[in-house]
């Protein structure tokens, strides 16, 4: 005897369990503002408990879309991931939205109502996440979420798109320890990030496995920014014995070190090598041109629009995760540290 099909649950269903009317669960259902917080939040969790999908549109949207998030767009290396997504979107005659988290590491309720309301492909969110609340709200409405570079670990994250940090970071430590150095400093990005974490462990590792130090005092944490590479540059470079080489966890960093140098008369790399990581098309403008570790920022937002796109049409993820490589890029900015001069040993 075959089972009969499971019954699919309507609208009207959500709306009783709720308590609450047809047109109240359709507005929620469409973003709109016009419903209470209270009624919003007992309504969206009567949809995530019963497993309401919507429907898909049987004829496809006259402009289809996909929605770009960013916590930050003003870097070059957001102009990076822009440019990979828009060239992969525009192959498949799809439009890109770029919107903005003001700096948050989350979007907040106004984009997330104006996404339920244009009803795109799909979302890129970059270097941030969702929550669980919105990541349901997203998955109600059959709009599928694809993280770049996210800053927890992928299981929390959903499907997700990064690099090998950990071993750019053994790679940024590997050339420096080659060229004889034994006092390395690093600055690393803000621990609360899943990048800053792996790139700041795969250092050390490198470290580790040549039996060399990494005291306290020569290492930092800040923003991947320029300014706060040359904050933490200019105490690594004004310790009494201060490190001959400094990894920088991005390259905008390593610019604020080459600031940090410049203003203490330091010359880059005659008295300290200096290593970035993302390889951005600034690190060959710079002088000198910048050794880095190259992060494939323009593929990885490829492959991320790819992925929501196949998503968007109902295919399963290859994988839960997809991780690029990276390489190292030797250019000028390193070198043999110099003869040894006395101080007191860093402690």
């Amino acid at each position: 005897m075959v089972a009969s099909p499971t019954p699919r649950v309507t609208i009207a269903r959500i709306a009783e369990d709720a308590g609450v009317s047809l047109p109240t669960v359709s507005k929620v259902l469409n973003g709109r503002a016009d419903v209470s917080a209270e009624t919003r939040a007992r309504v969206e969790a009567t949809i995530r408990r019963h497993g309401y999908r919507r429907r898909k549109p049987k004829q496809p949207q006259s402009v289809p879309m996909i929605d770009l998030v960013f916590h930050e767009i003003e870097s070059p290396w957001a102009v990076e991931l822009i440019r990979g997504v828009e060239g992969e979107a525009s192959r498949h005659r799809t439009e890109v939205i770029i919107s903005e988290c003001g700096g948050t590491r989350r979007p907040r309720r106004a984009w997330i109502e104006s996404v339920i309301a244009r009803k795109p492909l799909g979302v890129v969110i970059v270097f941030s996440d969702l929550d669980a609340d919105q990541r349901a709200q997203l998955a109600a409405r059959n709009i599928p979420c694809v993280v770049v570079d996210p800053i927890g670990e992928c299981a929390e994250t959903g499907p997700s798109v990064g690099s090998a940090h950990f071993l750019g970071g053994r790679l940024a430590a590997q050339h420096l320890i080659v060229l004889g150095h034994t006092r390395i400093g690093v600055i690393s990005g803000p621990m609360e990030t899943l990048a800053a974490r792996m790139r700041l462990a795969g250092f050390r590792d490198a470290l580790a496995e040549a039996g060399l130090a990494l005291p306290d005092a020569y290492v930092r944490h800040g923003t991947f920014k320029i300014e706060a590479g040359e904050t933490h540059g200019s105490e690594l470079l004004a310790l009494r014995e201060r490190p001959t080489a400094i990894f920088a966890s991005s390259d905008l960093q390593a610019m604020g070190v080459y600031r940090a140098a410049h203003a203490l008369g330091l010359a880059v790399p005659g008295d300290v090598s200096v290593v970035g990581y993302d390889d951005l098309p600034i690190a060959e403008w710079v002088f000198p041109p910048l050794t880095t570790v190259h992060q494939p920022l323009r593929e990885m937002a490829e492959a991320a629009t790819r992925l929501v796109l196949q998503l968007s049409r109902g295919e399963q993820a290859p994988a839960p995760s997809l991780e690029l490589a990276v390489r190292f890029v030797q250019r000028a900015s390193t070198a043999p540290p110099a003869e040894p001069t006395a101080g007191t040993p860093v402690p």
